[in-house]
């Protein structure tokens, strides 16, 4: 049990620093600079739409987040070809308002998880580190974003929203991982028919 017990702790310290990633070629190394930079714009824009959002009064955000749900409620209704009448249309859109403004903040920072990642792929290995400098970046961004907001009139800073986009980021890490797995198991699979 011991032995065991270090060796866990070895792989732990082993797998816990953030160790740069070395780039052989210069081809390999101006791919990474353009995957960098087109990841860098990326997330630069949804900074601004993040905070541009953020940045708007109670009024102005209520509004915005009351019609993209008309919107959603419109499209169900639609595709479910229910004939909804006007209150009734109301009361679904007063009951899922806050549900599609917590989506809403979830799916942003899903995306911003999903550019921190591949940005921080490029440079630096594949290790717990990372992971942890991923989650640290979308959690410190989620709060920066939340103490803005309590700047703006009408509106109030959430710890919770914090957690909840934290989640979303962490989410976005899970989805890349995910996916970066799925290619790499499709190429080999397809590899190892080409050589039979």
């Amino acid at each position: 049990m011991r032995q065991e017990l270090r060796f866990i702790r070895r792989l732990m310290k082993r797998e816990s620093k953030l160790k740069p990633k070395f780039i052989a070629n210069e081809h390999e190394k101006r791919k990474k600079r353009l995957i960098t930079f087109v990841t860098g714009i990326l997330l630069s824009l949804l900074y601004v739409a993040i905070f541009g959002f953020s940045a708007q009064d109670a009024d102005e955000s209520g509004g915005l987040s009351r019609e993209v749900t008309e919107k959603c409620v419109e499209t169900v209704t639609e595709l479910s070809g229910k004939k909804v009448s006007a209150s009734e249309k109301d009361r679904l859109v007063d009951r899922f308002e806050k549900p599609v403004r917590k989506m809403a903040h979830f799916t942003e920072y899903t995306a911003m998880g999903m550019l921190v990642c591949i940005l921080l792929a490029q440079w630096y290995e594949k290790s717990r580190a990372r992971f942890g400098l991923n989650i640290g970046w979308v959690f410190v961004s989620a709060a920066f974003d939340e103490w803005h907001q309590y700047f703006v009139p009408g509106r109030y800073a959430s710890v919770w929203d914090v957690f909840l986009d934290t989640a979303g980021g962490a989410f976005g890490v899970c989805l890349v991982a995910l996916g970066c797995r799925l290619f790499f198991q499709i190429n080999r699979i397809s590899l190892r028919r080409k050589n039979v």
